[in-house]
């Protein structure tokens, strides 16, 4: 067990395996805060350092890749004055595979007593409220949600919530579940290209939609996406591309004269703004994503959750890593 100067850290060691490792618990900075974490989310985007790529090296230095973190401060540095020892916060950190970790007080937003017990990854949160205000959606419009995982449940709840007719397109029955659950008009399986186009086209009486808002990360469905998109809409770029080249038919971007917006935020002012949106939007009920948290796992089970999050089994919607917990020590 880690003792008082010690922390539990996750390391991943090689492709496919992190192992648990104890290491000293670090010293906030002037501007940080020392966070006692309570969880981390687990992102899609840890799976290609999980499964291995060229261009990492290994090992990954210890927490990392977890940056979905929250969690109670335990200390702060001299030159903090917004944060104090207790405060529950959502952070942007990124070694938070691990029972403690820094955060720059500028990256920590407070959690309300309201939220007390409720598990709150800020950053995919942040992101999709960043993502939505980034879409420009309006009562009325149609807008299709191409991939509705996490994300994309999430986009369905806050697009509806706008008053707009939202097609929710996804490959899994219970993705489409959760489209129709936080929304959604219509739901479409994601399977034959033209049929979806075909039924799209049925809905809208042939003009397509206003905003499509991809969130898969893939070549079918950026395709896809743009092709879904009417004359003078826009197409939201949500999904994480990371694996290898794109391509796009620019005729077809010329000719219908889209509107294409890159809604990944780099500025970490946006990013803790779109926290404090979520944080706001949860609580005055216009968000709910705590049933889309499906599978927990303790902190010396990172490979197991890794492996859930690239394999997705029944039932599967997002892993939490509960940061306290280790189960086989």
């Amino acid at each position: 067990m880690p003792t008082n100067d010690t922390m539990k850290v996750a390391v991943l060691a090689e492709p496919g395996h992190f192992r648990l490792e104890e290491k000293p618990k670090p010293e906030p900075g002037p501007n940080q805060v020392l966070l006692e974490l309570e969880g981390c989310g687990v992102c899609a985007s840890n799976i290609p350092p999980f499964e291995g790529r060229e261009w990492f090296d290994y090992p990954f230095e210890p927490g990392q890749p977890g940056h979905e973190g929250w969690g109670v401060v335990e200390a702060v540095g001299e030159s903090v004055t917004d944060f104090e020892p207790g405060d529950r916060v959502a952070a942007l950190t990124y070694n938070a595979y691990a029972t403690y970790d820094l955060a720059d007080a500028s990256a920590c937003v407070k959690l309300p007593e309201e939220l007390d017990g409720v598990p709150f990854p800020g950053e995919p949160l942040g992101c999709a409220m960043n993502i939505f205000r980034r879409s420009d959606i309006e009562e009325g419009q149609t807008v299709a949600i191409i991939g509705v995982g996490f994300l994309g449940s999430l986009m369905c709840a806050l697009a509806s919530d706008a008053g707009a007719r939202v097609i929710a397109i996804s490959r899994r029955e219970i993705s489409r579940d959760f489209g129709e659950r936080f929304g959604a008009w219509k739901t479409i399986p994601m399977e034959d290209h033209q049929g979806i186009i075909d039924e799209v086209e049925k809905l809208t009486e042939g003009d397509l939609c206003d905003r499509v808002i991809e969130c898969v990360g893939k070549q079918w469905p950026l395709d896809l996406a743009a092709e879904l998109t009417r004359v003078r809409g826009r197409l939201v770029i949500a999904g994480y591309h990371q694996d290898g080249a794109r391509q796009v038919d620019m005729q077809m971007w010329n000719w219908r004269g889209l509107d294409v917006v890159n809604a990944h935020e780099r500025d970490q002012k946006m990013y803790v703004q779109g926290m404090r949106d979520a944080v706001d939007a949860v609580q005055n009920g216009r968000l709910d994503p705590t049933p889309l948290f499906t599978h927990e796992f303790a902190l010396d089970e990172m490979n197991e959750a890794l492996q859930a999050a690239k394999e997705r089994p029944d039932g599967f919607m997002k892993a939490l890593i509960n940061t306290r917990e280790v189960r086989n020590a």
